[in-house]
């Protein structure tokens, strides 16, 4: 990893705890949902940026190394294997458990 994007990544994870620390004292002060909404939606877009951070990084450094290594098949299907995960990519993924009366909810 490039020392500029391990610090830029350390920097923002390390932002990203305080702010979900943040989030879940709202959680427990039982504060106004919108709000609460609010800071969860930054948290997501953060967290994006880390990804992107984290894409970069690998674009500048595991891809060249493995065309090099003749890879090249490898690395693009890691890559894609990983990006499916990404909203910003494959756009949102609606769970059972994350709608009211799936499998997950209380």
């Amino acid at each position: 990893m490039k020392p500029i994007h391990k610090q830029n990544l350390l920097n923002r994870l390390k932002t990203v705890r305080g702010h979900l620390d943040a989030v879940i004292s709202m959680v427990e002060k039982e504060r106004y949902c919108p709000q609460i909404m609010k800071q969860t939606s930054a948290l997501q877009g953060s967290l994006e940026r880390i990804n992107r951070i984290l894409l970069q990084n690998h674009l500048e450094t595991c891809v060249p190394k493995a065309i090099a290594e003749g890879r090249s098949e490898e690395i693009v299907e890691e890559l894609m294997e990983s990006l499916k995960y990404t909203a910003a990519v494959t756009g949102p993924v609606h769970r059972p458990e994350d709608i009211e009366g799936g499998r997950g909810s209380a």
